[in-house]
């Protein structure tokens, strides 16, 4: 899926930009006005055209954090210096205010049409969202490119389903699905 990704990246550099002009500003309308996003490493979409489409609409930019306890918070991204983080994340320093987003970003390497996405393996996004979920509602939305879809990706027990997927090229809203979803 990284040399799927890779190539995709490849063929379709205005991408980011694209999926950015695009977005469904219902969304931030419903679930802002905190939004966290990431900052790409290698070949993942790149969110930061559209933070600064959501900023100048007024959203708070939060970023994730990995903790020493391995937990992941979000972080006022205004206040934060950067520091090298694990797993070759650029992250707010642990000075930068805790912050809890309603609408979270997420990279990934591959989804399919129930939501079910293909990570890093490590975990963090679905313990993340599963504690914001437990004191509120959050919307998990997934960046991609269109060639990330597949038929079907495993999961665990513990594997979060994203509500929606935005690729340059459409919207794949998936909460409808969560019935037979896992």
């Amino acid at each position: 899926m990284k040399e799927i990704r890779t190539e995709a990246a490849a063929r379709d550099p205005d991408a980011a930009e694209r999926l950015a002009a695009r977005f469904p500003m219902k969304l931030y309308d419903r679930y802002g006005p905190v939004v966290a996003g990431y900052l790409a490493i290698g070949e993942e979409l790149d969110p930061a055209p559209l933070l600064a489409r959501l900023a100048r609409q007024g959203a708070r930019i939060v970023l994730p954090r990995i903790e020493s306890d391995g937990a992941m918070t979000f972080r006022d991204s205004n206040q934060a210096t950067l520091e090298k983080g694990p797993f070759g994340l650029t992250q707010p320093s642990a000075t930068a205010e805790i912050v809890r987003p309603n609408l979270v970003l997420t990279p990934l390497l591959a989804f399919d049409a129930r939501g079910r996405r293909l990570g890093y393996g490590k975990g963090h996004y679905d313990r993340a969202i599963a504690a914001l979920r437990s004191t509120g509602r959050v919307f998990y939305l997934g960046l991609a490119y269109a060639q990330q879809q597949v038929d079907v990706i495993p999961i665990d027990k513990h594997d979060l389903l994203l509500d929606w997927v935005e690729t340059p090229l459409n919207s794949v809203p998936l909460f409808l699905g969560r019935a037979v979803a896992r």
